[in-house]
């Protein structure tokens, strides 16, 4: 083992579940979620806002969370938040890489990368910009539409990604009924961006 790994870290878990990736491009797929708290990057329209406060969130050792995700059939782990990448994720990645797994993680990208992942999805906000070394490493850059300036948004951000990044549009779940018509026109305008809806709160699953 890495010699930097001798002592377990523990991470304020939020939640963690087994159900189905509801996002992106790895949509529908089952996933391990760890949910992490902690996130200062403010967003208004945030479903998950009891993550903020990393001190309300029980501590648990990174070889806890392991045990219990290989009792499930999981083959890939979502870490998400909060803002997953204000803790330190080495022996997280590490020790989920040791028993198998696939590593994936959704960030805003606000603070600096930290552990080895397999598939990285970033999800800028106005609130607290990305980093700019982030942006050439994302796999999938997913932008949630809130109004119609963020259409720009999108687009600023789509120029800094690598060519090979998949570019998906969102709609924030409170407004998806006003927004998702323009998503839906705006796309067919510009092509290379992909329709994301959030599909675990349509089939209402975690």
């Amino acid at each position: 083992m890495n010699a930097l790994l001798k002592e377990t870290i523990h991470l304020p878990v939020m939640e963690h579940f087994y159900t189905l990736q509801g996002e992106g491009f790895h949509q529908g797929k089952a996933a391990y979620f760890i949910r992490l708290g902690g996130c200062d990057v403010g967003c208004v329209w945030c479903d998950v806002k009891d993550s903020w406060d990393a001190e309300k969130h029980t501590k648990l050792p990174v070889r806890s969370l392991i045990d219990v995700i290989r009792k499930t059939p999981a083959e890939l782990v979502v870490i998400t938040g909060g803002e997953p990448l204000m803790h330190n994720l080495e022996e997280l990645t590490y020790e989920l890489h040791q028993a198998g797994l696939k590593t994936h993680i959704e960030t805003s990208g606000a603070y600096p990368l930290s552990g080895k992942w397999d598939w990285i999805c970033l999800s800028p906000k106005k609130f607290k910009a990305p980093l700019p070394e982030l942006l050439p490493v994302a796999d999938e850059l997913k932008v949630v539409i809130f109004n119609v300036s963020d259409f720009d948004w999108a687009e600023k951000y789509a120029t800094l990604v690598s060519p090979e990044c998949k570019l998906y549009l969102q709609p924030e779940w409170d407004k998806a009924a006003l927004v998702t018509p323009l998503i839906i026109e705006y796309i067919k305008a510009n092509p290379k961006w992909v329709l994301s809806l959030q599909i675990h709160k349509y089939i209402q699953v975690p």
